[in-house]
């Protein structure tokens, strides 16, 4: 399987709109990375990044989005 360095550094980074705004429990997610969701903590930035497929991030939102609560 090939692989592709990504310099995460280099991507836009959007804060989810399920973050709050007290400083807490936000994460944030690179669009620009083409068949790859890069995830981070934003109070971490220079720490680890998680990246799914963009096929299994689809599905995972929507599964999500089943289980909250009206807003």
């Amino acid at each position: 399987m090939a692989s592709t360095l990504v310099d995460f550094g280099a991507v836009h980074w959007r804060k989810s709109s399920y973050s709050n705004g007290s400083g807490g429990l936000c994460l944030e997610v690179a669009d620009d990375v083409p068949g790859l969701v890069p995830v981070r903590d934003s109070k971490l930035t220079s720490g680890p990044t998680l990246v799914f497929p963009a096929t299994a991030w689809a599905p995972f939102i929507e599964a999500l989005a089943e289980h909250q609560p009206a807003r």
